[in-house]
């Protein structure tokens, strides 16, 4: 059985469904290509239950590992730049800010059953991350540039 998931065009579902259907078989998950919109993921819902699955198991065994352990949370900051090199770039003690909130909002997410928080909280360490690799950046968003531009507008309200 291949891992590697198969791409179609959105029309070869629409046109021969079932032989686009029958790549389910040989590929976990069917990419499938778009003109006017996102490219679609299908999968059975078998498969999607099963991943489901191992990412709750494993958020499970982090949380539970992060806050009963004794030297765990020293053993997840020690192991973080390994799966994301980037935190090399942010100070000591936003890494554990930034270890805290990953376990915290891992928890969070699995009680729902939705992981757009996670992948949302971690795009913005990523991005805190980036200003910090750079020094003329970092200069520039933190200078006190002697003024207050009054409040900022609700970001809702601005289309």
């Amino acid at each position: 059985m291949a891992t590697e998931n198969a791409a179609v065009n959105f029309s070869e579902l629409v046109n021969k469904n079932k032989q686009t259907l029958a790549r389910l078989k040989e590929s976990p998950r069917l990419l499938l290509h778009r003109r006017d919109g996102e490219d679609l993921v299908l999968t059975t819902a078998a498969r999607a239950e099963q991943d489901q699955t191992v990412v709750s198991a494993a958020t499970r065994m982090l949380t539970a590992m992060a806050h009963r352990e004794p030297g765990s949370m020293e053993l997840l900051l020690d192991i973080l730049p390994d799966a994301f090199p980037w935190v090399r770039f942010l100070p000591e003690a936003d890494v554990h800010a930034f270890a805290v909130e990953l376990v915290d909002t891992m928890r969070a997410a699995d009680a729902v059953g939705n992981s757009a928080s996670v992948a949302q909280m971690l795009i913005a360490w990523q991005h805190t991350a980036e200003v910090y690799s750079d020094p003329e950046l970092l200069a520039a968003l933190t200078r006190d540039h002697g003024e207050d531009y009054g409040p900022a507008p609700d970001p809702r309200d601005v289309a």
